[in-house]
């Protein structure tokens, strides 16, 4: 089943039903389908053809669902982008993907203005708030006068749906390229895990441009469950949700429950009918697991997963066995080895690369056999992720074999901050690393050697990377050192430096 029929299969399974609540308007499932079934007849009017590319840039809201069921009925594939990003990675997106169509809004819309009229391929830049002035086409206006009955387009399993764009192995991002079969598959594992009421409330925070937000909501589909949506993270949003809709199940990043445990004002919300908590998307601390369910009640559930697999690799169940510091068994469907440099598999307990198998695994990267290639090899994709399974079989991430940081459930490549950082005029070498964070699983921290006779201060430096990069991105500490440390050929030794910052207040 491609993506585009889960909607019609939702409605055929359960009917009509209040599937959506954001911001004080409730819709149902029909009044989201008939949304997306408008938004295919304008794109398909606007010349979007099968397999064409649609940049999706907006904070979570309901018209991202609209438009994501609308790209994949006209038979398009979504380009989802972190309306986080910054100018220069934003049009980088665009014109990788050879985006035909935008949609995002007018406060955004700076990102991609100077794309309009120079790329090629980008014909239309659709506006969900505004519109008609410059280039620049109303949302609403395209949509609103169509037929709310479309059928969709025919596709195959395994043509392109999504394009998720990820930093993956070098500093360019790349776009990982998910089919149909990856992400239905992915959701339909993920989904026949859940043991929940479908008719009681979930709270839905994860960024619907996030590969985790959108299993999520295509699990949610499958299911037939009803989501609150919250436009973006807010500990007092969530928390006066949950107690609003009785709400069972929130799924979210290690961050967001480390701040919701330190909100001081967490105690006047009542989350007793809370039952599960999903974390995924950068390592949980066990040491808040605890205090966490004393505090808000339900169990806290880590999983693993990265986009290059849909994203969902392992979780745990709600009525199973929890082994804590363990991101669970792998779903149904999905292999886990772990396996040494030579590409053997290794027993349990011993630590290798944790390598992946099963129909999430992704088409490759778009456009770019080279690093496909090297993630994707004997049919096992290579994480970059260093684990070891038990006797049970519950998977243990030990360290990251890439120098990928994930702040906050977001990937940051430190090859994008050095070069941010070479820009500045006072800085001779740059180099980035990750430290252990409690609050944001890792911080970025940058090691500078200044140009002889040309000060600065870290503030100048973190505010000059504030103006070319996305904030999550930027410095959270810079630290002025006389070199770097460097092997014989002169590669920067990254190991040293963690350790050097480890050691060194």
């Amino acid at each position: 089943m491609t993506l585009a029929r889960l909607s019609d299969d939702n409605i055929r399974r359960y009917g009509e039903y209040e599937a959506l609540a954001f911001e004080g308007r409730r819709l149902t499932n029909v009044d989201q389908h008939r949304a997306a079934c408008r938004a295919a007849h304008a794109l398909r009017r606007l010349g979007v053809e099968p397999g064409d590319r649609v940049v999706v840039m907006l904070p979570n809201c309901p018209e991202v669902m609209q438009s994501y069921g609308g790209v994949l009925r006209a038979g398009g594939v979504i380009v989802p982008v972190i309306f986080l990003l910054g100018e220069s990675e934003v049009a980088h997106i665009v014109a990788d993907s050879e985006a035909k169509v935008v949609i995002t809004s007018s406060d955004m819309v700076w990102k991609i203005e100077k794309q309009i009229g120079v790329l090629p391929s980008l014909r239309h830049v659709l506006l969900v708030d505004g519109g008609g002035q410059g280039g620049l086409r109303s949302f609403e206006e395209e949509t609103v006068r169509e037929s709310d009955q479309f059928e969709s387009l025919p596709r195959a399993e395994s043509d392109l749906a999504v394009i998720l764009y990820t930093s993956g192995t070098t500093g360019t991002p790349k776009g990982v390229a998910l089919s149909h079969a990856n992400l239905e598959s992915n959701a339909r594992a993920a989904a026949s895990l859940y043991e929940l009421d479908r008719e009681r409330w979930g709270v839905a925070v994860l960024p619907l441009s996030h590969s985790y937000g959108l299993t999520v909501m295509n699990a949610g589909h499958i299911l037939g469950t009803r989501g609150a949506l919250l436009r973006w993270f807010n500990p007092e949003e969530v928390l006066k949700t949950i107690q609003e809709f009785r709400a069972e199940t929130m799924s979210g990043v290690p961050t967001m429950f480390v701040y919701l445990l330190n909100y001081p004002e967490a105690s006047r919300y009542d989350t007793s009918t809370m039952r599960a908590w999903g974390s995924g998307a950068a390592p949980l601390p066990v040491e808040i697991v605890e205090p966490f369910e004393r505090r808000f009640g339900g169990k806290l559930l880590e999983g693993y997963g990265l986009t290059e697999a849909s994203p969902v690799v392992s979780a745990h169940r709600l009525s199973g066995v929890r082994k804590l510091g363990s991101v669970g068994q792998p779903i149904p469907g999905v292999t886990v080895s772990i396996r040494d440099d030579d590409d053997r598999g290794l027993p349990a307990g011993e630590v290798g690369e944790v390598c992946v198998r099963g129909p999430n695994v992704m088409v490759g990267y778009y456009r770019n056999p080279e690093e496909t290639a090297k993630t994707i090899r004997g049919g096992w994709l290579r994480t970059g992720d260093m684990g070891r399974l038990d006797a049970d079989n519950f998977l243990y991430i030990v360290e990251r074999k890439k120098d990928l940081i994930i702040r906050g459930g977001f990937n940051i490549y430190p090859r994008d901050v050095e070069e941010a950082l070479y820009a500045f005029p006072a800085i001779a070498e740059a180099a980035v690393i990750g430290l252990p964070d409690r609050l944001m699983g890792e911080e970025v921290v940058a090691f500078v050697v200044l140009k002889p006779g040309q000060p600065a201060t870290a503030d100048e430096v973190i505010g000059f990377c504030h103006s070319r990069l996305a904030k999550y991105k930027c410095p959270k500490e810079v630290r002025f050192v006389d070199a770097l440390p460097k092997s014989p050929v002169g590669k920067i030794l990254r190991k040293e430096l963690r350790g050097q910052a480890r050691t060194q207040p």
